[in-house]
């Protein structure tokens, strides 16, 4: 059998494929590729034609040149570079950038015709030669004939450009400096003996840094290999696209990621340096590194050190601002932070006023209390939510569009947006159970504190006290509609047309219901909690036990109940004293005390107040613990009785006094942020059904 080897062609398409970049990303190839020759000194003219318009591009470097007998394989070839990733020059020592061929081709990303002078030594002598490609026929190249290089020649390789495209024009622009300097950042500052000049302006990072950090980062861990990585951030005077490169060990930008920052103002570079970026380059994956997990994880850990970098920034700019406010009474905020959460809060909202005030040309002249009222209004729309400072930002201060959404982006960031978030949520529970347990034991407020229009609804508002996984689904209404909104969660919109019966009464009223979904092996389930809340006054008894149990059976006994799917029903009455039947019935199953009946989908339980609210505070001592918050119980009950102040009438005669420090606190608060979870009797639907 014959064989025959055929070779393998690079179609034009491919070859196009990868000329196309933006005019500073293909000017910043052809600069490598000096640098990667040895040139200590790359220099970049623009010519112009007589209307002014840009009419060609030279590269000039002082580098090693290319060997006229090396030239035609050089540039004939793609793939297979003698510039193998993680090789260093042979003069200089510096480590080469280029790989694989491609960097020529840039060339034609700014123009159609692109000419090489090469002068090279070989022998003690120079020598020169051309080298000229062209766009409509980019497969070809044609080189000259050597011949002796003119006396006082330089070695070296000069790129001439011509034919330009529109695009190039944008390389005379500010933004294409800067970014150039972006990519040369750190290669400049590693190899100080390397000089870029573009046009006249020499790329020097003295003129154009503000400040300059480095930060470990956790090792990248991939296939039981581990890397070391760090980040370098760049501040910049000039405006910047904020970006992330992806570097080597030594810092040569191999790849640039699309993030979004929200950091305000500052302009900035960052650069993840790590060899494991090395790998992927040498082993040609590079390219889709965004879809690689290993860097993106790497990428978010490295976003997030530059997040908090520059809020440390922020904060140190605010400072001096911020004593000002103290000295002169306005800042919203009394005393010294107390917890970690406290700490970020007020560094968000230092960064976010500061630079709101910084942009109004009148807030420095306003009388104090005005201004006052604005830093409290921040404040207040910190505390919430994005959507609540831009408000503010926007209706109330008047600021731009563009500086509304700036400072608004500072809480889009979710890691801190939740920090504060998840912390308040954690103080303002500690603060309910403090408050909670006082209105429960405490002798005055538990001997006034009405079950049904008191505690109900306090503890209605406040369901996540039963578990988190919970949503409330009845409150306070019929058997009847327990049934319908359990169909209602099973997806089933049917009509109930005859009651739910109870077993002894004509009408059975359930104070909450609460449920979740559950998620099986096999399909989704429900889970319901039925909870019939006593106040602590109330014995739980023979009759407290067959009043929960009597609505179990009613349930169970209704066959419009029974579906498909799995529901597992949970039955609790709470109270904190039993009779002797409660702690009899309670004791029959030792190792789940308050157990009083099981069964494959049901479960009776009787449970206490201090139970509960140990429960919630197990839950919570994680979280306790780390933002060292102490729940002070003369706080809490004031917070309680403003949240429920219709609520809790009666029931707290004597509030605790109040200190001047809390006065101007609540002030603050009620002038701000009025109170919007007030329950009116209207508020309660009238129940439907018998």
């Amino acid at each position: 059998m014959t064989e025959h080897a055929y070779p393998v062609e690079v179609q034009p398409d491919f070859l196009e494929k990868i000329t196309r970049a933006k005019p500073p990303q293909a000017l910043a190839e052809l600069i490598w590729n000096s640098l990667d020759a040895d040139a200590r000194n790359v220099s970049i003219r623009f010519g112009h034609n007589d209307l002014g318009r840009m009419s060609k591009i030279q590269v000039r470097d002082n580098g090693t040149g290319i060997v006229h007998d090396k030239a035609p394989e050089l540039f004939r070839r793609l793939g297979g570079s003698w510039k193998r990733p993680g090789a260093h020059t042979n003069k200089e020592n510096r480590f080469l950038h280029g790989q694989e061929g491609r960097g020529r081709f840039k060339a034609f990303a700014l123009g159609s015709a692109a000419q090489w002078e090469v002068i090279y030594e070989k022998g003690g002598s120079l020598f020169s030669f051309d080298i000229f490609m062209s766009a409509d026929r980019i497969r070809e190249v044609r080189i000259s004939s050597e011949a002796e290089a003119p006396e006082h020649s330089r070695i070296g390789v000069t790129l001439t450009i011509e034919n330009l495209y529109p695009e190039a024009e944008a390389l005379q622009g500010r933004s294409a400096l800067q970014e150039l300097t972006e990519i040369f950042a750190l290669y400049l500052a590693n190899y100080t003996s390397a000089e870029i000049e573009v046009d006249g302006n020499r790329l020097d990072l003295a003129q154009c840094v503000v400040s300059r950090e480095s930060i470990a980062l956790p090792d990248i861990v991939n296939d039981d290999q581990t890397y070391a990585a760090k980040l370098d951030i760049i501040e910049w005077k000039d405006a910047t696209n904020r970006s992330l490169y992806l570097c080597n060990e030594d810092g040569l930008p191999l790849s640039r990621l699309e993030r979004r920052f929200h950091i305000g103002s500052f302009q900035f570079s960052g650069y993840l340096k790590s060899n494991y970026v090395s790998s992927l380059q040498s082993k040609g994956t590079l390219d889709v590194a965004e879809m690689n997990p290993v860097i993106v994880q790497a990428a978010d850990t490295a976003q997030e050190e530059i997040k908090k970098f520059f809020r440390r920034r922020s904060a140190e700019e605010a400072k001096s601002v911020v004593e000002q406010w103290k000295e002169q009474k306005i800042y919203p905020y009394r005393g010294e932070a107390m917890n970690p959460v406290e700490k970020i809060e007020r560094q968000v909202f230092d960064i976010v006023a500061v630079s709101a005030a910084q942009y109004l040309p009148d807030f420095a002249t306003t009388e104090n209390k005005s201004r006052a009222l604005h830093l409290r209004l921040l404040r207040s729309a910190i505390e919430k939510s994005p959507s609540e400072l831009q408000l503010i930002l926007g209706e109330v201060l008047r600021l731009p569009k563009r500086k509304q959404d700036e400072l608004a982006g500072l809480l889009k960031d979710v890691s801190l947006s939740a920090i504060i978030g998840a912390a308040r949520v954690v103080s303002d529970r500690l603060d309910f159970l403090v408050a909670l347990e006082a209105i429960l034991f405490d002798t005055g407020p538990k001997s006034r504190l009405k079950e049904r229009t008191q505690l109900h609804r306090i503890v209605a508002k406040n369901a996540w006290i039963f578990g988190e996984e919970y949503n409330i689904s009845v409150n306070d209404r019929s058997l009847t509609e327990v049934l319908r909104q359990h169909k209602k969660l099973l997806g089933e919109q049917v009509i109930v047309e005859s009651p739910v019966k109870h077993i002894s009464k004509e009408r059975g009223i359930v104070d909450l219901v609460l449920s979740r979904t559950i998620r099986r092996h096999q399909a989704q389930s429900l889970s319901h909690l039925v909870v019939e809340l006593k106040a602590p006054k109330v014995k739980i008894d023979r009759d407290e036990i067959t009043q929960i149990e009597e609505y179990a059976i009613s349930i169970q006994a209704d066959a419009r109940f029974k579906t498909e799917k799995r529901t597992d029903w949970t039955f609790w009455v709470i109270s904190d004293d039993h009779g002797d039947y409660a702690r009899h019935r309670m004791s029959q199953d030792p190792l789940h005390p308050g157990r009083i009946f099981k069964s494959d989908v049901s479960s009776i339980w009787v449970k206490t107040w201090a139970q509960v609210l140990e429960d919630n505070r197990s839950r919570l001592q994680f979280f306790q613990e780390r933002l060292e918050y102490e729940a002070d119980k003369g706080a809490a009950l004031r917070k309680l009785q403003d949240q429920h102040a219709k609520l809790l009438q009666g029931v707290l005669d004597d509030p605790p006094q109040e200190t001047a420090d809390d006065v101007d606190e609540l002030d603050d608060q009620t002038e701000i942020d009025p109170n919007e979870n007030d329950f009116d009797e209207e508020d309660e639907e009238t129940p439907v059904g018998p």
